[in-house]
């Protein structure tokens, strides 16, 4: 389950990057936005990942 998780955040991760550089190129803030809000949500999952193996360690 955990690796699963993991793949999920940088799969988040990697769509808001597209996405934040395609509003970029073609000048639309809002496309922007929300690529930067997945590269948070995809940040904020693999963080409670690594938190959650430190935990079962």
């Amino acid at each position: 389950m955990a690796g699963d998780e993991k793949a999920k955040s940088k799969v988040e991760q990697a769509k808001g990057k597209v996405k934040e550089k395609a509003g970029s190129a073609v000048g639309n803030e809002r496309l922007e936005a929300e690529g930067r809000g997945e590269q948070v949500k995809g940040d904020a999952r693999g963080a409670k990942e690594k938190v959650k193996d430190v935990l079962k360690d």
